[in-house]
């Protein structure tokens, strides 16, 4: 049986909660903003967490997203990726089980999960959350990169090492996903609000849209190169 490639909705109060114990603890122990300063060595690892690599243009019935891939951290993903978007990775399609040479993955597909809030869940030729593109691949995760901002674009999974074609792209940080899946880009502030638009139309029980939002065509921009 095929699982659901479902993110965990985590609570918002969780969130909340943490806000208010580093708050609590900051007035116990009477430190200052400068006793928090990162040393050298966290300060290179947050160098390392600016986006690399080739830059990834989704033009959706509800506008463009564009979002910078974390090509160093995440290598697998990133290739996997544009290999699907490009056409030049195989893929067995999950209506015909029949292995696709050349062909591009994510045009026409749509964004079968959305919730406010939250995030937008996409690439699954299916629209249902069962599909994928007929294999799995390992988990990237690293504690360096987490989700803590808006536009992160990630794997969804359906457990460990489960990663397919399908991903997220959040509009809220969500720690509580932290260390549970791959990060492998960064998206800029004007699409966070296209993706916002796209949590908030109209959903069934599943929060699936009502209107397919689909998303068009997928563009890989290589650096040094302008968008389209």
């Amino acid at each position: 049986m095929k699982n659901s490639y479902k993110i965990a909705l985590p609570a918002l109060a969780v969130a909340f909660a943490a806000c208010s114990f580093f708050l609590l603890r900051a007035q116990q122990t009477g430190k200052t903003a400068d006793d928090d300063l990162p040393d050298a060595p966290d300060a290179t690892a947050a160098v390392l967490t600016v986006p690399n690599g080739p830059t990834v243009v989704m033009d959706t019935s509800m506008g463009r997203i564009t979002c910078q891939f974390f090509q160093k951290q995440a290598p697998q993903a990133v290739a996997n990726f544009i290999g699907l978007a490009e056409g030049t990775r195989d893929w067995t399609d999950p209506g015909t089980n029949k292995l696709q040479h050349h062909k591009r993955f994510f045009d026409g597909t749509t964004f079968h999960r959305v919730i406010p809030e939250f995030m937008i869940q996409g690439g699954d030729p299916t629209g249902t959350g069962m599909g994928g593109p007929g294999y799995a691949f390992a988990d990237e995760i690293t504690p360096d990169l987490t989700f803590d901002r808006p536009g992160r674009l990630a794997m969804a999974n359906s457990g460990p090492n489960t990663n397919g074609s399908q991903f997220f792209i959040t509009e809220a940080p969500y720690p509580t996903l932290n260390m549970g899946y791959t990060i492998f880009g960064q998206c800029d502030d004007a699409s966070v609000q296209v993706v916002k638009a796209i949590a908030r139309v109209p959903r069934n029980s599943d929060d699936k849209p009502l209107t397919p939002v689909v998303l068009k065509k997928v563009t890989i921009v290589r650096e040094g190169q302008p968008l389209p």
